[in-house]
């Protein structure tokens, strides 16, 4: 009975944490799209033609759809900080992508988020222990420290609108701009 219930628990664990993830992006994916966000910023440029001409081509290039962000997130456990395999397969690939000569110029923020179960104080420094034990895991896997920067970010800005949901209790990767 007693591993039966530990099964449970497990698979409960497991589906909550990865159910909302998506597959496994490969590092040359990540490659193209850190690589192409080297402007760091929307672009910049002369419109040609009548304001509402302008204004037309400026909705349809921020229209709904297109993709404005790589979606690689690593989530976590309830009030855990462990990284699952999932997790380790999804950052072997982004320790991968960050020593193609392409990126090799950029340093990365990694934030940590919870979802709102515990005090505000307490998930602050939980979400700076998943922050660091994603860079933690990108140094040792040959990453230079100085390239890393994690931050915990508690309970801000939540993946979804329910703060409870599992989804928010994350890590995000992206290119620091200072």
């Amino acid at each position: 009975m007693q591993w039966s219930s530990s099964a449970f628990v497990l698979a409960v664990v497991f589906c909550s944490t990865h159910a909302f993830a998506d597959p496994v992006q490969k590092s040359e994916d990540i490659v193209k799209f850190f690589a192409g966000a080297a402007d760091l910023g929307k672009s910049r440029g002369i419109c040609v033609g009548s304001e509402e001409e302008c204004k037309s081509k400026s909705k349809a290039s921020d229209a709904p759809g297109g993709k404005t962000g790589l979606d690689m997130m690593i989530n976590f456990g309830l009030d855990s900080a462990e990284l699952d395999t999932t997790a380790r397969a999804e950052l072997g690939e982004f320790a991968k992508a960050l020593k193609d000569n392409r990126l090799s110029k950029f340093n990365f923020v990694v934030e940590g988020y919870t979802d709102a179960t515990g005090t505000v104080h307490y998930n602050e420094g939980l979400s700076q222990r998943r922050a660091q034990s994603v860079a933690a895991f990108l140094t040792a896997s040959g990453i230079e420290t100085a390239r890393i920067n994690p931050i915990g970010m508690g309970e801000k800005n939540p993946r979804s609108p329910n703060p409870y949901d599992p989804v928010n209790r994350r890590v995000e990767m992206r290119i620091k701009t200072q």
